[in-house]
């Protein structure tokens, strides 16, 4: 075998606390900060790099059993396995974190106070699409800043 067997209750722990690293790296990375650039990094690009990594592992490892997305039935068939199931808990703790990742970058280009980020950030690593919600509707009323003009010659 190519892969080592992965424990599902090993690749849950390990990878929970994987992802609250990188959350902690993005609500302690205020714009601006000298750590920002390689916190958001860690937090967003390398912490779901290593998530998704562990999740195409369990896949290759475990095949899809007698599950699939073709109805509800079929997903909670695939989910029933512990280590899909498992699979499953590192796709979300990547994508909310990645998710995470780019609202804060956003959120720092628009200006958003960082006690507002922290707000977003917080629906997003408990509820994530709500969290991803809440972003676009304050963008949609978030000012914009005017465009630069160009200078007139004198």
């Amino acid at each position: 075998m190519l892969i080592p067997l992965l424990d599902p209750d090993t690749v849950f722990n390990y990878g929970s606390r994987l992802a609250m690293l990188g959350w902690l790296l993005l609500a302690l990375s205020p714009q601006g900060a000298r750590w920002t650039t390689r916190a958001r990094w860690i937090s967003g690009r390398l912490i779901p790099g290593l998530l998704a990594l562990a999740y195409v592992a369990l896949f290759l490892q475990n095949g899809m059993g007698d599950g699939g997305y073709d109805s509800l039935a079929a997903v909670r068939r695939l989910l029933d396995q512990p280590a899909l199931l498992a699979a499953g808990w590192l796709h979300y703790l990547a994508f909310d974190l990645f998710v995470g990742r780019w609202i804060a970058e956003r959120c720092g280009a628009m200006g958003v106070a960082h006690l507002l980020l922290l707000l977003l950030l917080a629906l997003t690593f408990l509820f994530g699409p709500a969290g991803l919600l809440a972003y676009a509707l304050l963008r949609a009323g978030w000012p914009r800043r005017p465009e630069p003009t160009p200078a007139q010659p004198a």
